[in-house]
């Protein structure tokens, strides 16, 4: 690359050519998003062209850009032999950046070429980048960066006279007698002012992708001088669906004329409703390119199908099905090797997956989900054996154990595919089988709880009451309500319910054995109590019954009042308090409850 740029501009509406010194290319590293650089262009999606293209001396310098797959190439028409065309990303706004990128020059005989395709944005690693194309035809032009400015409801730098509704997440911060704001709106977007402050003081905000950490492309935006005593900045996105980055964090900060000192308010996310700030702080641990949560294989299925049932992802839902129907390694998606269509030996396990596609068919009604939650069933099926304990599920294919987890997805997953199977009679009967079974077997205890399985000789094991086993009989009894219309099992519903919330809670809060103490819950544990609340849920919806829907209201407000930080970061106990732990999992057990408020 020429260490001197020449590069068009646009100032004051006129267009000019300045010369400025290149800042020193960046090595680039490859960038996995839908798909990773270095893809073919013949294999785009999309092309639009969202910049002018540029003339060098006769040649056609052109953009095009994917948005359905989020990656730009460039191209040189009209040119001869030598000529040249590439591509500049920079993940802090244009200052620097990663030069040269599938720079391609155009052989002898050919008037042009074009470079192969590159990612704009990292969600994987949240960064948000801007690229353009450059040429070389005796003489070097860029064209424009494509997506300066990021747009969700609203575009950055719309002026907050435009806000709707104004909340201060975090506490002003003070300087020198000045007050330092951070206001948020409902669309996410956000601005900062300034108070009791002087002529020449400034106000401006810091954007983050990556929850504080650094701010690359995001120092300083709207920095704006104060005239009178008191200033405000225009607004800014922090919500970016094209580049798949999502709970951008922000800061306000300013710095008074009398010195350089500044001061910032503490990072935020906004949150313009609960479950919706729950669930984009979620996607922060999103692996767009793999399609899951690393490195969790059944909690990837159940915050899949929490996110499903707060909506707005839809993209996720199919990115995690095709980038997970496959064949995978034992140690690539979990400690089981994957055989293809979300199973392995784990039964249980797949059946977390069924139920997701279940979910996914509801919100979509693609008929791909269905199918394949219908495969899923047939197989976790072939372990129903009526030779141990007149019948049930086991948990693993090596026959060791018939719990309360996998027998609950069996019913549920069952009473599923029938619903949504027109003249379905098959999974009808084992729906009745299976239902009548498990309020035979005997894990269901005299206090009305279910303990975690049955022992070899088919009696109830006293172990654990987890909070998910007794939501999935209560979902899996709903469920059978539905296929059969037999109240039986609605009636069991109840029982299994009132007898979660009377014995599953701590002062009205659900309370895994775990969040007790010194206690810390491991990966799984981390995820139980957001499925008992997806289930009462249900149960609310179909009876109605105020106590229920007041229980999950208290569960959404103990959540958001004493179990979340600045960032929308929810953790394991919804009660409050230490040792907390904090992670995907309980973000995503924590969304479950949040959904199911009303």
């Amino acid at each position: 690359m020429r260490a001197l740029l020449m590069a068009m501009v646009l100032m004051a509406g006129v267009l000019v050519t300045d010369v400025v010194v290149a800042p020193p290319a960046r090595a680039a590293t490859v960038v996995c998003f839908l798909a990773c650089d270095t893809l073919d262009p013949s294999r785009a999606g999309q092309e639009t062209f969202p910049v002018p293209e540029r003339n060098i001396n006769g040649r056609r310098l052109v953009l095009h850009v994917s948005d359905v797959d989020g990656m730009v190439w460039g191209s040189i028409d009209n040119g001869l032999t030598g000529d040249s065309v590439w591509l500049d990303r920079s993940w802090d706004g244009g200052r620097t950046w990663e030069g040269l990128l599938g720079k391609a020059t155009i052989p002898a005989t050919w008037t042009g070429t074009r470079t192969l395709m590159y990612n704009i944005s990292d969600p994987r690693n949240h960064r948000r980048g801007v690229i353009r194309a450059c040429g070389d035809a005796n003489a070097v032009t860029c064209t424009e960066w494509v997506y300066p400015t990021v747009c969700d409801v609203h575009c950055d730098r719309t002026d907050a006279s435009q806000a709707t509704g104004d909340v201060q997440p975090v506490p002003p911060t003070s300087l020198s007698g000045r007050v330092i704001r951070l206001h948020v709106d409902q669309n996410a977007m956000a601005w900062a002012s300034i108070e009791a402050g002087a002529p020449g003081d400034e106000i401006w905000l810091d954007r983050s992708w990556n929850a504080g950490a650094t701010w690359p492309d995001g120092s300083s935006l709207g920095r704006t001088s104060v005239t009178g005593n008191a200033a405000r900045t225009t607004m800014f996105a922090t919500r970016d669906p094209r580049a798949g980055l999502y709970g951008g964090a922000v800061r306000a900060c300013g710095r008074a004329v009398t010195g350089q000192n500044g001061s910032c308010t503490a990072w935020a996310r906004p949150a313009p409703t609960r479950a919706g700030a729950a669930a984009d702080a979620l996607m922060y641990s999103y692996d767009p390119y793999h399609g899951w949560w690393p490195s969790s294989w059944w909690n990837s299925a159940a915050t899949l199908t929490a996110l499903i049932d707060q909506g707005g992802y839809d993209w996720v839902i199919a990115r995690t099905f095709d980038q997970n129907k496959g064949t995978f390694a034992a140690g690539e998606r979990s400690t089981d090797a994957i055989e293809g269509d979300f199973v392995s030996r784990a039964i249980d396990d797949s059946a977390w997956w069924g139920l997701a596609w279940i979910a996914a068919y509801d919100r979509t009604r693609e008929s791909r989900y269905l199918t394949m939650a219908t495969r899923i069933a047939g197989y976790v099926h072939q372990y129903w054996d009526t030779g141990t304990c007149g019948g049930g599920v086991w948990w693993d294919r090596e026959r060791t154990y018939k719990n309360a987890v996998t027998a609950g997805l069996y019913l549920k997953l069952a009473a599923s595919v029938h619903n949504r199977t027109p003249g379905d009679t098959v999974w009808l009967q084992r729906t009745r089988t299976a239902a009548n079974w498990y309020l035979g077997s005997g894990m269901i205890n005299a206090a009305g709880l279910v303990n975690d399985g049955l022992t070899r000789d088919c009696r109830n094991n006293g172990q654990t009451v987890w909070t998910y086993n007794q939501g999935l009989a209560i979902g899996g009894m709903v469920e059978a309500w539905r296929a059969t219309g037999d109240t039986t099992f609605l009636d069991a519903a109840r029982r299994l319910a009132d007898a979660g919330i009377g014995g599953l809670t701590r002062d009205g809060v659900l309370t895994e054995s775990c969040d007790i103490g010194t206690a810390a819950c491991d990966d799984n544990q981390k995820q139980f109590k957001g499925v008992f609340s997806r289930y009462l849920a249900d149960l609310a919806r179909v009876t109605g019954t105020a106590a229920y829907t007041d229980f999950a209201r208290a569960q959404a407000d103990s959540i958001w009042s004493r179990d979340r930080d600045a960032l929308n970061r929810l953790g394991q106990r919804w009660a409050g308090g230490s040792p907390n732990q904090l992670d995907w999992r309980t973000q995503a057990s924590a969304l479950g409850a949040l959904t199911a408020a009303p």
